[in-house]
Order: structure tokens, then C-alpha cells, then sequence
């Protein structure tokens, strides 16, 4: 399954271009990291890509067919959205949200039987969480709850997702079982266009970095090869090192200025 952008262009009404000439491809088995400052134009993109926006310019289309040709049901069984939160307002159950992810193959008044409740089985089984089925939604806690919003993604059965900044507030520990789902979805043959606010998940996990900065892509190409500490210190604004292990594990670190690296010092 191919996710093709080209030429991709939005503005808001009465205002200036949000997004200009934004091209790239998703194919199967990549994980594309979308990075960028805040009001770089990462969520309007996904956005837009999920039709939730509608574009002033260029084509999305899906091995070849125009997004827009495809219905609500249609588009679902080929993109997952994972958003960075949701709230569940009806004390839904963790296997219940997993469960909505099935009705892109339900008819309009269809229940969901028991493939659909073993399809919700197997993608929480698969994000880690199969004990957390019974329990409410707004109970567990935030990690636990975007671990459910990819599963819910999961058995959506689509081969195309769309996550957007899953690792947000998350602490440490779930960001790293977030990664690692990630890139065995990608071994697995998925297509994943990841928006992230750390280029260090970035280097981890991605295939291909997209740059984004004022609404137009900057730089789109291999982390090892795009991610140097002068691409990221343009893109943010802000000076960063990349450090590298001898075994050739790279990190992105802020540079402070020299007062502040004194003051840290002296509170050390």
C-alpha cells in the first residue's frame, strides 16, 4: 500500500498559506517521522491527509486512487488514525475503544460478532496490554491509553497508519514500548507516517525524516544522512549537538548557552 503526496498546498480562510508544495511517498514497511517546531505544520498535514481538512492544491491519493474518491468506510480499511489523546466520556472499556476500530468493516446498523471481538483480542494482545480489556478507558493511565489507541488502529485491519506525536507526555518507559510496536509494525509490512517532537525517536525507528518548518518541507531523506546537528539546529531554531556511541547509536542534546552550562555546574 503507497500513501503518495504531491504538491500538497492549504490555507485558512483569510489568512496566508499554511501548508505550500508538500511531496513525499509512504510505501510499505517505512516509517516516516514528520519533524518539526511547534506551528510547523505537522498536525494541519495529517490533518489534511485524513480529510478532516480540505486542501487548496495537489493530490493525496492511495496506489494510484485520489483519497477523495474513496468513502468514509473504504478510507478507514486502508489508514488508521492514532491520535495523541482521546477522552471517553460513556466509561467505555479499554475493549470497547478497541472494538470501534472495527466498524470500517461493519455495515450501518451491523453489531460486532466474534471475529471483530477476536481481532480486538489480538491487536491488544499485541500492544502488551491484554489484561486492561475489562477495564474502564478513563481509568488507566496515559501511556496505557495510547498503547489502546494503536491497538484500536490495529484492528482496523488498514495497512496505512497515521500517528500523531504517540509518544507525547509520555514518561520514558512507554515511550520506548511505543517505538519498539512501532518498528515491528513496520517489519510487518505497515506504512507509518509518524509526527514527533524528539528527533532521538527519529533516529531510533525512522526510515525517513520529513522536515517541515513554515508550512514547506526543508529536508526529507535518511536520519543518518539528513539529521546533522546544523540541519536540526535550522530546523528548531536553536543549537543542538548529535552525539554517537561506537556503535554508531546516535542522540540529538541541546547546546545551552555558556552562563547557563556555568550555572548547572555550580548546582551540580
Amino acid at each position: 500500500m503507497t500513501l503518495a503526496v504531491d504538491n500538497l498546498s492549504f490555507h485558512f480562510p483569510g489568512g496566508g498559506p499554511k501548508l505550500a508544495g508538500i511531496s513525499f511517498m509512504l510505501t510499505a514497511g517505512e516509517v516516516a517521522c514528520l519533524l518539526g517546531p511547534n506551528g510547523a505544520g505537522k498536525t494541519t498535514l495529517i490533518r489534511c491527509l485524513l480529510g478532516n481538512l480540505s486542501a487548496s492544491g495537489g493530490t493525496v491519493t492511495i496506489n494510484g486512487v485520489p483519497t477523495h474518491a474513496f468513502g468514509a468506510r473504504q478510507f478507514a480499511a486502508r489508514v488508521a488514525h492514532v491520535p495523541q489523546t482521546v477522552q471517553s466520556v460513556f466509561g467505555h472499556r479499554v475493549q470497547d475503544m478497541v472494538l470501534m476500530g472495527r466498524s470500517a468493516h461493519l455495515g450501518l446498523l451491523e453489531t460486532p460478532g466474534e471475529r471483530d471481538r477476536e481481532m480486538a483480542a489480538q491487536a491488544l494482545a499485541r500492544v502488551g496490554i491484554a489484561d486492561l480489556a475489562d477495564r474502564p478507558f478513563a481509568a488507566i493511565s496515559g501511556g496505557e491509553r495510547q498503547l489502546c489507541l494503536l491497538a484500536r488502529a490495529l484492528a482496523q485491519e488498514a495497512s496505512i497508519l497515521i500517528m500523531d506525536e504517540p509518544a507525547a507526555s509520555l514518561d520514558f518507559g512507554n515511550q520506548i514500548r511505543i517505538l519498539d510496536i512501532v518498528s515491528g509494525l513496520a517489519r510487518a509490512g505497515y506504512a507509518i507516517l509518524m509526527s514527533t517532537h524528539h528527533p532521538d525517536h527519529a533516529m531510533l525507528v525512522g526510515s525517513r525524516v520529513i522536515g517541515l518548518r513554515d508550512g514547506r518541507i526543508i529536508g526529507s531523506g535518511a536520519p543518518r544522512k539528513l539529521l546533522s546537528a546544523r540541519f536540526l539546529s535550522e530546523l528548531y531554531g536553536a543549537p543542538v549537538r548529535i552525539l554517537e556511541e561506537l556503535d554508531g547509536t546516535r542522540a540529538c542534546v541541546p547546546v545551552l548557552s555558556r552562563h547557563h552550562q556555568q550555572e548547572i555546574m555550580q548546582d551540580a
